[in-house]
């Protein structure tokens, strides 16, 4: 059956750094707004309720969570309340040597779990995190829903492995420090084309420690044009009704889900020498 349109809101905010508080009460105000503008699912940045500060990491064990933390009881009343889905970035401590870097999802009951670790570790992050060994997908009313992390999303496979699992849309929580606008625009939309499915872009904004971080987000149809998206200012929301029948027409005009070929060959030959 082909599920009905969902309502998703692509939301950026300022962290504070290692403040687990005071980043749960400015999602708590986020997904307020939100709910109150019809969203049915809610998504916030990368390490969002940790904060996005590599000189940070390692150095105060507080700033890692696990599902059961009373600190994050504010959003899971918000989520129950709001009757809303919210994906939100934070570093996980799944033991007391071994932290990821991942998707904490709160569902219309407030229920608390962490289904995705990001497994494309960039830079700094190799040092701190341990890195997924599996990719995610949550259901929310009829729709399949594909979890990823910034620079997961800069990898054509990993949506295309969300898209071959049946997801219709791809949530990318991330963090982009100013300069990166370019590269920001073009890799998720181009995720949508690939696919022919909606993404969902929610990106960091203003400052987080002695970083900057530049917004833009953006949620994606599945041709890749940009249905909504906001700029760097903060707070700020990109809102969008996900269209399954969209998605439908889309692949079955461009079906790159079905052509795409498992292997290329066992090597790439030189054909031409100059």
């Amino acid at each position: 059956m082909t599920p009905g349109p969902l309502r998703v809101a692509a939301a950026q905010a300022e962290s504070v750094s290692g403040d687990v508080d005071a980043n749960v009460a400015t999602a708590v105000r986020v997904v307020g707004s939100a709910a109150q503008n019809g969203a049915q699912l809610v998504v916030l940045p990368e390490l969002f309720l940790t904060g996005y500060d590599p000189d940070g990491w390692g150095v105060d064990q507080a700033t890692a969570v696990t599902v059961d933390d009373p600190r994050l009881e504010p959003l899971s009343e918000a989520a129950g309340e709001w009757s809303v889905v919210v994906v939100v970035g934070a570093e996980v401590r799944r033991a007391p040597d071994r932290h990821t870097l991942s998707l904490l999802v709160f569902d219309t009951t407030g229920e608390v779990s962490a289904p995705y670790d990001k497994q494309h570790m960039f830079d700094a992050e190799r040092g701190f995190f341990t890195p997924g060994d599996h990719g995610a997908t949550i259901t929310l009313d009829g729709w399949r829903i594909g979890l990823g992390i910034c620079y997961d999303g800069c990898f054509p496979e990993h949506a295309a492995a969300a898209a071959g699992d049946g997801a219709m849309a791809y949530v990318c929580p991330s963090a982009y420090y100013v300069g990166s606008e370019h590269r920001r625009d073009l890799y998720y939309a181009a995720r949508a084309l690939d696919n022919g499915i909606y993404v969902v872009y929610s990106g960091l904004a203003g400052k987080c420690g002695g970083y900057a971080f530049n917004g833009g987000s953006a949620v994606y149809d599945p041709e890749g044009r940009p249905v909504d998206r906001v700029g760097d200012e903060v707070p700020a929301i990109a809102y969008a009704d996900l269209d399954a029948v969209e998605v439908r027409r889309v692949q079955e005009m461009n079906p790159i889900g079905r052509d795409r070929l498992a292997g290329l060959g066992d090597r790439h030959r030189q054909a031409l020498t100059g």
